[in-house]
């Protein structure tokens, strides 16, 4: 060490030579122009082929990416997330897509991570979408359901993608089904979607998947009767669970209730009569049989030729979703209507103008001003 770039400390003995052991190095001056070696670089944007590449090759990081990238609100990331779209179109459609619904307290986190465990032990690629709800004031959302779903989210083939509800119509993710192609096509052959479970306004759900399941509770009483009605004329089966312990009685009582009252109900999915089914999801009791019960359901669509219709269907009313979505968009955001709105509302609440003749105006400024940006 030289003495160029050292030094005794001050405590260091008047008399002490160069024999003396400890000294300090001098420090480096920071210099304040230049680019710093250490600073934290900022991650490459992929191109769409290496987007599609990854995620066709089982790239979970690339896929996380891509998802992200789909659900930005960016105008300047639309093109490339429409073409990742585009280049994976062809590999996904491969999977069993099941939508997972049912009153706040059910275990339907708990039910998703014994099914998707068991699921994984028989040799399936499992991706799970869950929906959390958001905040009605800050459009914020916890997004907690890795850390429910412990076990689940550390299994190589399993991917969990939790996404803020936004408020959408059923709970359900504005870009749902663009990231169900993307897990399709990365290679994960059954898709379980966890909703927020809010009603009637389910039916957004039950459009984008295969199999619609229901969870409920013993003893779930007659203050629930608004919403399970709604939901279980959409529903392909009705799973009590938590039928263990004290419930396992009044959840055998609400299985023969529930089964009986889906008799007389028409039945969604051509063919197929649904159900009541009795489940332990904490203690794994009844998941092999709810398999079974999906199974059989996917069999029998597929045969008589309805799985494949249902499909075409959903794929029809997708676009004419995203039409509204766009019609909706451009309508609110034109500068003709953004001005005379604020206006509008203020006529009808001062009981100036009728709701109806409000509406008919703003379209008529709409369409006269070409109805675009």
């Amino acid at each position: 060490m030289s003495e160029n770039n050292s030094y005794k400390p001050d405590w260091a003995p008047e008399n002490a030579g160069q024999e003396f052991a400890v000294r300090v190095v001098k420090g480096k001056e920071k210099r304040e122009s230049g680019p710093q070696k250490n600073a934290i670089k900022k991650r490459k944007q992929l191109s769409p082929e290496e987007f599609v590449n990854g995620i066709l090759a089982g790239d979970r990081n690339i896929l996380a990416r891509a998802i992200t990238l789909i659900e930005s609100n960016s105008p300047n990331h639309y093109t490339l997330a429409r073409n990742v779209l585009d280049g994976v179109f062809q590999h996904s459609g491969k999977s069993v897509r099941i939508g997972i619904t049912g009153v706040p307290g059910a275990g339907k986190s708990t039910l998703i991570e014994a099914l998707g465990m068991y699921l994984l032990k028989e040799g399936h690629k499992v991706a799970v979408l869950t929906v959390d709800p958001s905040s009605s004031v800050t459009r914020g959302s916890i997004l907690g359901d890795k850390t429910r779903m412990e076990k689940l989210s550390r299994e190589e083939n399993c991917f969990i993608r939790p996404s803020p509800s936004g408020g959408t119509l059923g709970g359900v993710a504005r870009k749902s089904r663009e990231t169900m192609l993307l897990c399709e096509a990365a290679g994960y052959d059954t898709i379980l979607i966890e909703t927020v479970g809010v009603g009637q306004s389910e039916i957004t759900v039950r459009s984008m998947v295969d199999f619609f399941l229901l969870v409920l509770i013993p003893g779930g009483g007659d203050e629930l009767q608004g919403i399970k009605r709604g939901v279980m004329e959409l529903a392909d089966a009705v799973l009590i669970n938590k039928a263990d312990g004290d419930n396992e009685k009044p959840a055998n009582i609400a299985k023969a209730d529930y089964t009986n009252a889906l008799h007389y109900m028409k039945p969604y999915t051509r063919g197929w009569h649904p159900k009541a089914h009795t489940a332990s999801a904490l203690h794994n009791k009844g998941i092999d049989d709810l398999w079974s019960v999906i199974t059989e359901f996917t069999g029998h669509t597929k045969s008589e030729g309805i799985f494949e219709e249902q499909r075409k269907d959903q794929a029809v009313e997708w676009m004419l979703k995203l039409i509204e979505d766009e019609l909706r968009g451009r309508f609110y955001n034109h500068p003709e209507i953004k001005n005379f709105l604020p206006g509008m509302r203020e006529d009808i609440i001062n009981e100036k103008k009728l709701p109806a003749a409000a509406a008919e105006e703003l379209l008529e400024i709409f369409f006269k001003s070409g109805g675009d940006l």
